[in-house]
């Protein structure tokens, strides 16, 4: 998947994406990075909604594992089973979320699960920035479903 298509997708079947007006900055095998603009993503204050922020992040750790798993030709649905996020500082900006796995040598692991038995876990990360500064970081833990066990 290129770039584009992956922001199109997200657009077409996460809504809050598109509302968020979420763009796609990198897609590589091993990260991905999403931004979205403040205006959108506003809070009372001015800065960045923690849901925002959040939702973000989420997006961004789903899009990693999602375009990984279509890579090798698996099909699945994807879902986050539980997260943390940590709010380092206010967001007055546009800001980015880096997606990257939290444990990458249990990928192998984790795909030979879900081929076998239908159903496995996985954890990704993502650093939240604006202006290149660290403003918050996300941990992940995400059920893949074989497509014949939903």
């Amino acid at each position: 998947m290129t770039p584009k298509e992956i922001e199109r997708y997200l657009h077409q079947h996460i809504p809050l994406s598109r509302d968020m007006a979420v763009s796609v900055l990198a897609l590589e095998r091993d990260a991905v990075v999403l931004r979205a603009p403040l205006k959108p993503n506003k809070n009372h204050r001015d800065t960045v909604f923690g849901g925002s922020a959040a939702a973000l992040a989420i997006l961004a750790s789903w899009s990693l594992l999602h375009t990984r798993l279509r890579a090798q030709g698996i099909e699945s649905r994807l879902v986050i089973q539980r997260h943390t996020m940590e709010y380092e500082r206010p967001i007055v900006g546009a800001f980015t979320a880096s997606a990257t796995l939290s444990e990458p040598e249990k990928w192998d692991a984790f795909t030979r699960m879900l081929t076998r038995k239908g159903k496995a876990r996985v954890t990704a990360g993502a650093v939240l920035e604006h202006e290149e500064v660290i403003v918050g970081r996300f941990r992940g833990e995400f059920v893949a479903l074989a497509p014949d066990g939903y």
